[in-house]
């Protein structure tokens, strides 16, 4: 990818604005996802459900981020990026007082699903616009910036949400979610200026070509499914790396604690050592980087289980997968979308989409082999790290930033 071509990009001020208000958007999958879940076992005893009921609090939140993102990444590209974000904060709002009060575990999954429409405004919006006001490696180094809140929002919302469950119910921290999105609302409403003066038209054939369009994009694609199936290898570890260290290795809850912190820890320092390498080396250099070290953790990760290697040896393996996202991230986003001015919110779409699909089919292979086993785990981590290389490699190539959409 060239830099030759960069946009003007925000002053200082500008800049540490942008990161706040973008930053908190895209926080709020990690926030709504993992600030609850400490009180998933009270819940289901508060509202007398079943836990597979309650569990599917969180499968409901996840279609609706798929399903939102869908809808309002073409609407913000025909209305506008204000507008749907700021109807998108307002539903998700409205979607937090619904889990506040919900009476019932079925009412509380409807409100799950509300809440997450909303939620999918900030995520999907959120990396449109970086698009807007970026291009280049200004664009990467934004995304490697915002990596920091990435990486830090699924450590702290656990403890967050942990810590507030000793002086308040589960209610409670569906209260301090509304807070979270009421105040956004407000930043938005007040400080976001509109950065898109593009339009497209909205009409459904219209984005329906501009799904195809961008699927049938043999870069995109490869870029887009390079991060979605490494993205899968984290799923893959979230829904498994528990059971694993706990159940298999003897890990406390105390010890896993602490692992899967410094995993989060590992991702914020990728990204920000690739922040500083953007514009230096370039960014399909290090999304193969991030691909091969991915890889390489991978590997390491089913060798280790297979061989019985000691737990110093695992753990290091996964803090080199879990690392790779920091590389691979930034720079998978920046390239899919270089070339997408006009669509940036359908291309933001289907980046953010194809990440929840494939993780969802991940996560299932985890649990085949029982609790008694962490084979499954490494050899989905492996495998979905190995076919995110083949994607790049076959599929990638490099394009010119500057090169715009087709006319509608």
């Amino acid at each position: 990818m060239t830099t030759t071509a960069e946009r003007t990009a925000p002053g200082r001020r500008a800049r540490l604005k942008f990161v706040l208000v973008l930053g908190g958007l895209t926080a709020f999958g990690p926030l709504s996802i993992d600030m609850y879940l400490p009180a998933l076992p009270r819940m289901a005893q508060d509202l007398h459900a079943a836990d597979a009921t309650v569990q599917l609090t969180l499968s409901a939140f996840i279609v609706g981020l798929a399903l939102g993102q869908l809808v309002l990444g073409p609407l913000s590209d025909s209305l506008g990026r204000r507008r749907p974000l700021l109807a998108g904060l307002a539903l998700y709002v409205v979607g937090s007082v619904l889990c506040a009060v919900s009476p019932d575990a079925w009412l509380l999954v409807a409100a799950r699903l509300v809440q997450s429409l909303g939620a999918a405004a900030g995520i999907v919006i959120a990396r449109a616009t970086v698009r807007d006001l970026f291009s280049g490696t200004a664009m990467t180094k934004f995304f490697s910036t915002l990596m920091l809140v990435s990486g830090l929002a699924p450590i702290l919302a656990p403890l967050l949400g942990g810590q507030l469950l000793n002086w308040t119910s589960w209610r409670g921290v569906f209260v301090v979610l509304t807070a979270f999105g009421a105040l956004l609302l407000a930043v938005v409403a007040f400080f976001l200026p509109e950065p898109s003066p593009v339009r497209s038209p909205l009409r459904l054939g219209q984005v329906m070509r501009t799904y195809a369009r961008l699927a049938l994009d043999r870069s995109f694609a490869g870029y887009a499914l390079a991060s979605g199936l490494l993205f899968a290898s984290m799923f893959a570890y979230i829904s498994g790396s528990s059971f694993a260290l706990q159940g298999v290795y003897g890990l406390s809850p105390q010890a896993y604690s602490v692992v899967f912190g410094v995993n989060g820890v590992g991702i914020v320092l990728a990204g920000q050592l690739n922040g500083r390498l953007a514009g230096r080396v370039p960014e399909r250099v290090l999304l193969l980087s991030g691909l091969l070290l991915g890889v390489f953790g991978g590997a390491s990760v089913l060798v280790s289980v297979l061989f019985r290697a000691p737990l110093v040896v695992l753990l290091v393996s996964l803090f080199l997968l879990v690392s790779s996202i920091g590389l691979v991230m930034p720079n998978a986003s920046s390239l899919a979308l270089a070339s997408h001015a006009r669509s940036a919110g359908a291309a933001s779409a289907l980046l953010g989409v194809l990440q929840f699909v494939v993780g969802a089919v991940a996560t299932p292979l985890v649990g085949l082999g029982g609790p008694g086993t962490a084979l499954p785990m490494a050899a989905t981590m492996a495998g979905f790290a190995v076919l995110a290389l083949a994607a790049f490699l076959v599929l990638a190539r490099e394009v010119t930033p500057a090169t715009p959409d087709p006319p509608s």
